[in-house]
């Protein structure tokens, strides 16, 4: 188990609770211990650790060649060689669709900032002299994300207070911390600086002025040479992103635009699936990447210029995603370092969409698939992880699952923390943190491990489920889904097939796990253990019944399920869910048990034996007749 799990395990000192399952974390980024036929290797297990060396080799190698090739002069980048002259002046103001709070800024005028999960006070420093809590406040804290709250009080203190604040950073900017330089971080306190501008430069005198066109100039120029630098998936795309505001805000940048148009339309058109899905798979990145691009187009209009059609396009395949994974409370599901869902940011977005369609049911390049019926959800994961230079947030979570009736979510997987990300992140990748079968005590996948690799190239999944076959189809009105993956057959010699039958009226969801063996593995499984896990919402009350294959689940509105696992015991263990905005909460799994060659197929149900409960109008006497 690595520190952060270790960690995790033990609870935090504010009574935090551990991972999900006793155990069932240990092992998420060592290598699994290969099944055996005749007292040796397997030829398939060999030539999987073949592949994964062949793979790993090759990733390690373009990140290297990235990190030499965008450090040397002259260096064949067509938007690195672009020159960013110091603009005289700006020329539109980027919107901002990130809700800002007042209160917040009344925090921050007193010296207060907290900032994911931790608090730092001023106590006559700036804060940028400030020894960081976290990795996570100092990223956010030079992001200046949170200059919108002060936007939001809309008075003159908060604006001088904002003023004063860039002024700080500007000054000590040759001493900033290496976080501060981060591409990423970069490139969110370019888009804030331009959006906020009308709101700091208002009353400033010439010399401020002057410094803040200079000190963006420069970043701009730092983001410039870091655009195909910076980290596959969403880092890299955020950088082209400020990178494209630049060029529309700043005056004197005719160039920088011509050339980041390009590189613009290359990312979207690579990193925006076919069904609008991101190539990190993660659900969270389309909320992120829209909440900028809907402003750059507008941008693009301000500017009286036409918005490459890659923009218009990723934009029009992203937002009917947006329904796809969304419950009916209005959550999205959890999945590849998806947490806690901003309400408002979310309507914000949704506000852009004309469509305003029923959720596609199918995103087979993304590697999803969604059951509907009658305010009854499953959303499932069946794709193979992503490449492995775009899966640094993915999880191992192949054939997991969530399910929700009406505007209860009922069967969830952890989710991803938005405090003391860096402890959790890691334990929440893991099989175990996820809806679906466990075996041998491991995760589907392997994250790179070893502190000069991790420090080189950071923790991507480096293997896993290589063929996720999946049939969908109805019968008699109910909703069918069939997929397995081979994520443990290097491993174990085993594949995992999962199937969901959803009744047309969403009263009842039939499943089935089914462990086979491998082509070329002995056609008898050993007794590798196994573990089928589904995590409960915290909201879900449990009630033990008589039998032990049956537990009740009542949700808050009173409507009740019972989950039916014939000739199993449904074993009950505790979780975390980690998906809010307050921190880790404690919940509970249940959890079915056994060994491949004992319980080779496992069958489950989950009935609605209860309506919701709607209550009646004060002071009604019903209805007469």
């Amino acid at each position: 188990m690595d520190a952060a799990a270790r960690h995790a395990s033990r609870g935090g000192a504010d009574g935090s609770p551990g991972p999900p399952g006793s155990g069932a974390m240990a092992n998420t980024t060592a290598g699994n211990m290969p099944w055996k036929a005749g007292g040796g290797r397997s030829r398939a297990a060999r030539r999987g650790a073949l592949m994964e060396r062949l793979r790993l080799a090759a990733f390690l190698t373009d990140r290297l060649w990235r990190l030499v090739t965008a450090r040397a002069p002259g260096a064949p980048l067509t938007l690195a060689q672009v020159v960013v002259p110091v603009p005289e002046r700006l020329l539109i103001a980027p919107q901002d669709l990130r809700t800002g709070d007042a209160t917040r800024a009344t925090e921050i005028y007193a010296g207060t900032f907290a900032f994911a999960g931790k608090v730092a006070f001023l106590e006559g420093k700036t804060p940028f002299e400030l020894e960081p809590p976290s990795r996570e406040w100092a990223q956010v804290l030079h992001s200046f994300s949170w200059l919108r709250h002060l936007r939001a009080a809309g008075t003159t203190i908060a604006r001088a207070n904002a003023r004063a604040l860039v002024g700080d950073w500007m000054r000590d900017a040759g001493r900033a911390r290496a976080i501060a330089a981060d591409p990423e971080v970069t490139a969110h306190r370019v888009i804030a600086w331009l959006t906020q501008a009308p709101f700091i430069l208002q009353d400033a005198d010439h010399e401020f002025y002057r410094r803040f066109m200079r000190a963006i100039a420069r970043q701009v120029r730092g983001l410039r040479k870091a655009a195909s630098d910076a980290p596959d998936g969403y880092p890299r795309l955020i950088v082209i992103i400020a990178l494209a505001f630049a060029g529309l805000c700043m005056s004197e940048q005719s160039r920088l635009l011509r050339a980041v148009q390009k590189r613009l339309s290359e990312e979207l058109e690579r990193q925006i699936l076919a069904d609008g899905g991101s190539i990190t798979r993660s659900p969270g990145v389309l909320i992120e990447l829209l909440l900028d691009l809907l402003p750059l187009r507008h941008a693009f209009a301000a500017r009286n210029q036409p918005a490459p059609p890659a923009l218009m396009n990723a934009i029009d395949r992203m937002m009917p995603m947006l329904r796809f994974f969304r419950h009916g409370d209005g959550s999205f599901a959890l999945f590849h370092g998806m947490g806690h869902t901003a309400a408002d940011e979310l309507a914000t977005i949704l506000a852009y969409d004309d469509a305003r369609g029923a959720p596609v049911a199918n995103a087979p390049h993304s590697g999803f698939q969604r059951l509907d019926a009658k305010g009854t959800v499953v959303i499932a994961d069946t794709g193979p992880p992503p490449p492995i230079a775009a899966s640094m947030e993915a999880h191992a979570s192949c054939l997991a699952f969530e399910f929700s009736s009406g505007r209860n979510r009922i069967i969830v997987n952890c989710g991803m923390s938005a405090i003391n990300r860096e402890v959790w992140r890691q334990v929440a990748r893991a099989t175990a943190a996820h809806s679906t079968a466990v075996v041998g005590d491991t995760s589907s996948c392997h994250f790179l491990h070893g502190t000069y690799l991790t420090r080189l190239a950071g923790v991507p999944i480096i293997s896993g489920p290589r063929d996720v076959p999946v049939q969908r189809g109805a019968r008699e009105g109910a909703i069918l889904l069939r997929a397995s993956h081979d994520g443990y057959a290097d491993a174990f010699g085993v594949i995992h097939q999962r199937s969901w039958r959803l009744a047309a009226d969403g009263s009842r969801l039939d499943g089935e796990d089914q462990f086979r063996a491998a082509e070329g593995a002995p056609s008898a499984l050993g007794r590798t253990p196994f573990a089928v896990r589904f995590h409960l919402h915290p909201q879900v009350q449990v009630e033990r019944l008589d039998d032990p294959s049956t537990v009740l689940l009542g949700l808050p509105n009173g409507e009740a399920w019972a989950f039916v696992a014939p000739g199993q015991q449904v074993v009950l263990e505790e979780s975390v869910f980690l998906a809010t905005s307050e921190g880790p909460r404690r919940t509970t799994q249940l959890v079915l048990l056994g060994t491949l060659a004992d319980d080779p197929r496992l069958v489950w149900t989950l009935l609605r034996t209860r309506e919701a409960q709607v209550p009646r109008p004060s002071g009604s006497r019903g209805s007469r007749g």
